[in-house]
């Protein structure tokens, strides 16, 4: 795919039919979200907001997870970003972070948060382009005894240093 040909829309149950095969595709080894988790996850709503990407069709190529923040100027959290491998490198992951971006801002977002396994140099590269920077190592985080950094994209101004 060399352009974003798809519509981001919310992600409702029966997207799950599309969403866990793919969920166990791409993390397969970190462990994947289950079915149920997904299910508790679209409960949430609207303190998580669920997106998902399809192609004309109706084909679901990529989804993404933002839990909301508690109050004005605390973090919202990135739950999870996705894209099927036929999709990857055509914009839908710069589309599903837009919109996570957007709604963390709608609701008064100071920073988004995110996790990832420090060896995923696909992921980080493409968090970096989003203006991500990392801010903490999470020690054997992942499946596998693989290590998680935290990352952090300021929303708004970053808070003056204390002196």
């Amino acid at each position: 795919m060399t352009a974003v040909t798809a519509a981001l829309r919310p992600m409702t149950r029966p997207d799950l039919d599309v969403v866990v095969p793919l969920e166990q595709e791409l993390f397969a080894g970190d462990p994947p979200w289950s079915a149920a988790q997904f299910e508790s996850e679209l409960a949430g709503v609207p303190d998580v907001r669920w997106y998902v990407v399809a192609e004309a069709g109706g084909v679901v190529v990529g989804y993404a997870g933002l839990q909301a923040p508690s109050h004005p100027g605390d973090a919202a959290d990135v739950l999870t970003i996705a894209v099927a491998p036929s999709s990857q490198r055509g914009g839908v992951g710069t589309l599903l972070m837009t919109a996570l971006e957007t709604e963390a801002r709608r609701r008064g977002a100071g920073e988004l948060l995110l996790e990832v396994r420090a060896d995923n140099d696909p992921a980080l590269a493409f968090y970096a382009r989003h203006g991500f920077e990392r801010i903490a190592v999470r020690r054997k985080y992942y499946g596998g005894g693989r290590d998680g950094l935290v990352l952090r994209k300021w929303l708004r101004a970053a808070p003056a240093a204390e002196g």
